[in-house]
């Protein structure tokens, strides 16, 4: 058994008695999900910055928390501070959200009464949602290819797999109309139910287009949102955390789990190529190095595009699958920025005294640029033109807040995950290093604008525009979900219709990671579902 990228499907098949091979093309196991001390005593999590996705489930079968996992949950979660002018010397507002609903409630009062009443309401419609689509993280779609082409005993046992679609209709019930409206509306005109204060509503429709080429204005944004409010850690639903040690710590504790049950485990060991016996039948795979390494299923946590039209030969593919593969949408918004500080950034609207001194808002996730909708949609519209947006929505994490191993005494690590920065420039222009300091400056500007003194504390960067994300981590346009999670690339779709239950046209090759049902995020669920799938199938050679 060869998986690429990929350790907890190898710490799944180990326990099962499958031996398994781990290969990285990297120096360090884990794909976005890393650790790096990119600038001396300062460490980061490179790409993804942020814990809550994860399946329950993963946490218990692998033993994470025996493997060295540790969580920090984060109360409160969520500050928007306002830029707000000529009020008198006062202090500009500010929301912040936390797991005390009358609390929330109050921060919500500043901006609408009306608003600090409908909100327990929304967090319960949404709630019912999440419930009712969590049972279909955890299984694989029915298999459409396999549902045509099989006997009457293989039909039977498909239609099994649509079990959970049922009981997430029956879940619903009578308000099924009202929730497919939220998964195919525009988020804005989902908001606009519920609410009438623009901070809350930006606050709430960043969750919508995080990560997403796509404006809170798009049909279907609604989807993104539940996609990142569906998560949960310590059995708290919809909360998000930092790692202890960094999202490294949670791909390392997975491959201790492997390791510890015989799984081998390689780095700097990219893959040429899969390869296929004469029978049209995956027979393992080529290393760069020249190694051969045998196999009877090969499992790829790659993109599709990565999987299919660069390692798989493509005269075993038909080539309609590969015409779909080439065509999946895979526009990122997303430049981040990686900061090191000497400092905690100092708000206006919730000013330290004294200096550096630690506050509840600085563990949340703090969301500038983002008072009101209109801005996230002219960001997006500029970045739609080849821009980078001049007031980007900018997501801003200080880890270091929690955990005290990321930075050395007094200072601190930040994650910026920004956008809307298009991957093609317009009018010509590449993404050099000019192009790079010209949108990270213009996004310190604005964090200035904040927390004046920003700038000053600033000890080093690392920029990783969409080029950058795609050449360093393979996340094809630089989408940290491999492919869109638009209505059309999800459940039956993901990747492609017809091809939707992580086997593939090539028999003994599997698709794991995000660009596999259901999506990504740093969540497991698709290697979880496909380590099972894969582990039916060996049985049956």
């Amino acid at each position: 058994m060869v998986l690429m990228h990929t350790c907890h499907q190898a710490a799944y098949l180990q326990r099962l008695g499958v031996n398994t091979v781990v290969l990285e093309k990297r120096h360090v196991i884990g794909g976005a999900a890393v650790t790096e001390e990119i600038i001396p005593g300062f460490k980061f999590s490179r790409a993804s910055y942020l814990l809550s996705l994860l399946r329950p489930q993963i946490y218990t079968d692998l033993e994470l928390k025996k493997y060295g996992l540790k969580l920090h949950l984060r109360d409160p979660y969520a500050f928007t501070p306002m830029l707000e002018e000529g009020r008198g010397g006062k202090v500009p507002r500010s929301l912040l959200l936390g797991t005390d609903m009358a609390e929330n409630q109050k921060q919500i009062a500043q901006f609408s009464w009306k608003d600090a009443q409908a909100f327990p309401r929304y967090e319960e419609f949404m709630s019912l949602l999440v419930l009712a689509i969590d049972p279909l993280l955890d299984a694989a779609p029915l298999d459409i290819a396999a549902f045509q082409h099989g006997s009457l005993l293989q039909r039977l046992k498909l239609l099994s797999t649509l079990k959970p679609l049922v009981k997430a209709g029956r879940t619903l019930g009578a308000q099924l109309p009202q929730y497919y409206q939220v998964l195919t509306a525009p988020i804005t005109k989902v908001l606009d139910q519920w609410f009438e204060s623009e901070p809350l509503k930006a606050t709430l429709a960043t969750d919508a287009v995080i990560g997403a080429m796509t404006s809170p204005r798009t049909p279907g944004s609604g989807y993104v949102l539940l996609h990142h409010v569906m998560g949960g850690l310590e059995g708290t639903r919809g909360a998000w955390g930092y790692v202890q040690g960094g999202m490294g710590a949670v791909s390392d504790a997975i491959a201790s789990s492997a390791t510890a049950h015989g799984a081998s485990i390689f780095t700097d060991k990219p893959v040429a190529k899969v390869q296929v016996n004469h029978e049209g039948r995956v027979e393992g795979v080529l290393l760069e190095d020249g190694l051969e390494i045998k196999s009877r299923v090969v499992l790829s946590c790659a993109s599709p595009q990565v999987t299919f039209l660069k390692l798989t030969p493509q005269d075993w593919l038909p080539e309609s699958f590969r015409e779909r593969i080439s065509q999946l949408d895979t526009q990122s918004p997303v430049t981040k920025i990686n900061v090191a500080v000497d400092r905690l950034p100092n708000f206006l609207a919730a000013p330290s005294a004294p200096k550096n001194q630690l506050l509840p808002h600085h563990q949340c996730s703090i969301h500038l640029n983002c008072e009101n909708t209109l801005l996230l949609h002219q960001a997006f519209e500029e970045a739609v033109g080849g821009l980078p947006s001049r007031r980007p929505m900018i997501e801003l994490c200080i880890p270091s807040s929690l955990d005290r191993t990321l930075a050395p005494p007094g200072c601190h690590v930040i994650s910026l995950f920004t956008q809307f920065t298009p991957y093609t420039l317009a009018g010509g222009r590449v993404w050099d290093e000019q192009e790079r300091n010209a949108y990270a400056d213009r996004v310190f500007d604005c964090i200035e604008d904040y927390a004046p003194g920003f700038k000053a504390s600033v000890v080093g960067r690392d920029i990783l525009t969409p080029p950058d994300l795609e050449r360093i981590f393979g996340l094809p346009g630089g989408n940290i979900f491999h492919c869109a999670m638009s209505l059309d690339q999800l459940y039956f779709a993901r990747p492609v219709p017809l091809h939707s239950g992580y086997r593939c046209p090539l028999p003994g090759l599997y698709l794991c990671g995000s660009g596999a049902h259901p999506g990504g995020g740093v969540m497991g669920a698709a290697g979880r579902n496909a380590a099972h799938v894969v582990f039916e199938d060996l049985k049956n050679m």
